[in-house]
């Protein structure tokens, strides 16, 4: 079994900067890969941003240039820092997992206004 759990959403203005962090239950480097996923209000969810345990990283277009997704072994924790936000950046931001199968945290929620 593997817990996710998200923090660091809020409310932002344009241009404003976050970053989230997802702490994992179990060490990560046995989660590969991880990432980070988002479901603006009225729309499926979609990938932003992918790690795995070798390093390599893969970004959706939308947010290449501005969002950065690392993570830090020895914390068991993932982040995605987000800068220059835009409000189509608005929704619930999920961090998963996989391990054998994927494990989803509970989403944290992020809103840019404009």
């Amino acid at each position: 079994q593997v817990q996710l759990v998200e923090s660091g959403g809020g409310l932002v203005q344009a241009g404003g900067s976050l970053r989230l962090s997802c702490a994992a239950s179990r060490i990560i480097f046995s989660l590969n890969p991880m990432g980070w996923y988002r479901q603006a209000p009225g729309k499926e969810r979609e990938l932003v941003a992918v790690i795995t345990s070798g390093g390599s990283i893969n970004y959706a277009d939308s947010v290449k240039g501005r969002f950065t997704i690392s993570r830090d072994n020895g914390k068991n924790t993932v982040y995605l820092q987000m800068n220059s936000l835009k409000p189509e950046d608005t929704g619930i931001y999920y961090c998963y997992g996989t391990y054998g199968r994927p494990y989803w945290g509970q989403g944290t929620q992020v809103t840019v206004s404009s």
